[in-house]
């Protein structure tokens, strides 16, 4: 009998963590969902059945709550061999010298604290365990490439994120932690649900986008988790097809 496979979601209560969550559900993994609200969680677990979930309320920005998240992981399941950082916000949509410093802080918190103290409990966790060593997947963007007009704390932060999956990949390595980036255009969640409706670009312009179904980005990250430790997929682009990525600005 195959051994236990232990993932762990944040942001795993809808969008793109739902998704991925129900994807290794039914891929024989079993979960740790983390999110703000946990009622979603909740919901999402009931979803994922029969797999063995374990649905932590937790804000990643803080110390104190992803350690106890990953208390709970040891307690429960005694080991971790995924952890993807998804967990994320795009913030208040405003013109940069409008945008307050609690407007950036929060962003910060979200998408580039959380994934690093994510990162650090799991590399305290993964190092440890017996067999050695662990997969990490942080959720990129688009915009860890190229910003979107009025978004300098996302734009920071998912660039950043791609320094945090380069210094992973390395530091990982003396403990068989393999770590790669998704990074992700236009899939279809609650976040982009205004694209359809039309959203700013570079031009000054206001258009639509289309979008793609967030099923595809949990059967990639599946694929990712799938490989054996001696490979690794260090960095893969999802994106709607026709999204204005190639060609923008």
């Amino acid at each position: 009998m195959a051994a236990q496979k232990i993932a762990l979601i944040t942001g795993g209560g809808s969008g793109v963590g739902r998704a991925t969550a129900l994807a290794l559900a039914k891929a024989g993994w079993s979960l740790v969902l983390a999110g703000r609200r946990q009622e979603q969680l909740d919901a999402v677990a009931k979803e994922a059945a029969p797999a063995e979930v374990l649905a932590v309320r937790t804000d990643v920005g803080d110390d104190a709550s992803v350690q106890n998240l990953f208390a709970k992981v040891k307690e429960r399941f005694g080991r971790l061999d995924l952890l993807f950082n998804n967990a994320g916000t795009f913030g208040r949509n405003a013109l940069l010298e409008e945008l307050t410093y609690d407007d950036w802080k929060n962003v910060v918190d979200a998408n580039l604290n959380g994934v690093f103290l994510c990162t650090r409990e799991a590399f305290r966790l993964m190092k440890d365990q017996d067999p050695q060593g662990g997969r990490i997947i942080n959720n990129g963007s688009i915009s860890a490439h190229v910003p979107r007009p009025n978004s300098i704390a996302y734009t920071a932060t998912k660039h950043a994120v791609t320094g945090i999956t380069r210094s992973t990949s390395l530091d990982g390595r003396k403990y068989n932690i393999a770590c790669g980036q998704i990074d992700i255009g236009n899939a279809a969640t609650e976040m982009t649900a205004k694209m359809s409706g039309g959203v700013p670009q570079a031009d000054g312009s206001i258009k639509p986008e289309p979008k793609m179904d967030a099923a595809h980005v949990a059967d990639t990250i599946v694929h990712m988790a799938s490989l054996p430790l001696d490979a690794n997929v260090q960095f893969v682009t999802v994106m709607a097809t026709k999204m204005p990525f190639i060609g923008r600005g």
